[in-house]
């Protein structure tokens, strides 16, 4: 009875890259320009917002706070608007990626801020002074900057001329550059054919 011997299959490496969020981003790329205007506005608000609450000198740990623009803040939540708008401001200095993943981060904090402060706005332990409307205000500011920092970025439909998706995607990328050079040498070849048999 002879053996039949089954060829090994060996399995073929996956060369596809995986998305990751340090991608790179030219930076006068129009996307930059976006993750800025996020942060610069959010940051301009926060930390006008902070030295509002400062000027009315209220208690650093005061549960009961003041109200500044809508808001209740205490001295505590004061510091902290003024430090967090602080960073969001430098992002927009810095731009690119970095401003679009800091975009990203507080958003996701501001989320998580207003679901934490949500839990203790009925209990004796409210050491920013928080009500409602001042989650409602986390919950709104931490889904801008999410959108702000994710706005061309994150998504299954990225337009081909997106440096996110030519990061992603660089054999793809290569041969639809290579493919463009090709027709644009074609027409040029045309075009020069056509001038000369005139």
């Amino acid at each position: 009875m002879a053996a039949h011997v089954l060829p090994h299959r060996t399995r073929q490496p996956r060369n596809r890259p995986r998305a990751t969020l340090d991608e790179h981003l030219p930076v006068d790329h129009r996307l930059s320009r976006v993750y800025r205007i996020g942060a610069g506005v959010m940051g301009a608000f926060l930390v006008a917002f902070g030295i509002l609450g400062l000027i009315d000198k209220i208690g650093f740990f005061n549960t009961h706070g003041a109200t500044v623009i809508g808001l209740n803040t205490n001295g505590a939540l004061s510091v902290l608007s003024i430090c967090v708008g602080a960073l969001l401001l430098f992002g927009m200095l810095k731009g690119g990626n970095f401003a679009s993943t800091l975009n990203m981060v507080l958003g996701i904090l501001f989320i998580a801020s207003g679901f934490i402060n949500l839990a203790l706005l009925d209990t004796s332990f409210n050491p920013f002074a928080f009500k409602i409307q001042n989650v409602l205000f986390s919950f709104v500011v931490g889904l801008l900057l999410m959108f702000f920092g994710m706005y061309g970025r994150v998504s299954s439909t990225l337009p081909h001329d997106n440096p996110y998706w030519k990061a992603r995607h660089p054999q793809e990328a290569e041969d639809e550059a290579r493919a463009a050079r090709a027709r644009g040498s074609a027409v040029s070849t045309g075009a020069h054919d056509s001038g000369g048999g005139a």
